[in-house]
């Protein structure tokens, strides 16, 4: 179940093993952001502190390609205009569209990134209802689970997943899964992760590092992503929503160990469309639960791209 009036679209290349994927909510939508990672790659993000003036976002953009995918928000840009989507300011309508990128360069051999037109592809394909996930849009060259290197990665992807309030308020989350660490089930068992073909099992990220020297250079590098978007038709203000944003980022740690490091850019976003009237500490409460479940179905639903396998082929022995 969607949230009303939010219309979210991909565009997946798994050729070049990369995508981005494009929120539009309702006008008037109220935004937010909590950057817990040391290395995230974003623009707009600014505005969307609670001393900043501007309150509606136009549009979202979580895509692949590093600072080169943020062109995508270019096309982004161009297609909210054309469709009189933005803030007024003076004799422009100006959209906000904030982005927010992971790192999925080389995973083919294709170096294409997003660019402008993607972003417009995406906009055009943005519909409401069910939103496709695993390895599609921005979390198509996905891959989590990298402290062993690239032999031992599996597939990330994109997640999605809702739920409904007692007073009929509804939360739904998205997030694109690029993570360093491993992606843990609700008991503690690793669903993807850093894989040891000597010990055929994942080895676990944190006590890994913690017994074992560094064996490559990205632990050095900020390569690694995991980007949330808790999406309601609550109303907040924007203190409000930039606390359920917090919250979104528990809900990555919940499923994502270890989150937030300093060579993940994690980034956690907010829209609150306001179409109702609810408890912002009630949403906050449920938002954590909600993220962390999108970060799991990211996994469950990723296919294998290029030879990077998922976890559950890697616990299998096969791979696509």
């Amino acid at each position: 179940m969607s949230v009303p009036g939010v219309r979210i679209g991909h565009v997946t290349d798994r050729d070049a093993g990369t995508g981005c994927t494009v929120v539009i909510p309702p006008p008037g939508t109220i935004g937010a952001v909590d950057v817990r990672g040391g290395g995230p790659s974003t623009r707009e993000l600014e505005l969307l502190h609670p001393l900043a003036g501007d309150r509606e976002v136009t549009a979202l953009l979580f895509t692949g390609g590093s600072a080169f995918g943020l062109g995508a928000a270019v096309g982004v840009i161009e297609w909210c205009e054309e469709q009189g989507l933005g803030l007024q300011a003076g004799a422009a309508r100006i959209p906000i569209v904030p982005a927010a990128v992971i790192y999925d360069i080389g995973i083919t051999e294709n170096a294409r990134r997003p660019g402008s037109a993607d972003g417009r592809a995406a906009c055009e394909r943005a519909v409401e209802g069910d939103v496709a996930t695993g390895s599609v849009g921005a979390g198509t060259g996905a891959t989590v689970g990298k402290v062993l290197g690239q032999d031992g990665w599996c597939k990330g992807g994109l997640g999605y997943a809702t739920t409904t309030l007692y007073d009929g308020t509804r939360l739904a989350a998205l997030v694109v899964v690029n993570a360093f660490g491993d992606v843990v089930a609700e008991d503690g068992s690793v669903l993807a992760g850093a894989w040891s073909n000597e010990a055929a099992d994942f080895v676990g990220t944190s006590a890994w590092a913690a017994a074992n020297p560094p064996v490559h250079h990205r632990l050095a590098s900020p390569e690694h992503t995991t980007l949330a978007c808790l999406i309601t038709d609550a109303g907040l203000t924007k203190v409000e929503a930039g606390q359920v944003a917090r919250a979104a980022s528990a809900g990555v740690c919940q499923a994502v160990r270890p989150a937030a490091t300093g060579i993940d850019g994690d980034v956690a976003f907010c829209l609150a469309t306001g179409q109702r009237t609810a408890l912002a500490p009630v949403v906050g409460l449920v938002a954590a639960a909600v993220t962390a479940e999108a970060v799991r179905v990211a996994i469950t639903s990723a296919s294998a791209v290029r030879g990077v396998p998922t976890g559950a082929e890697r616990r299998s022995g096969g791979a696509e």
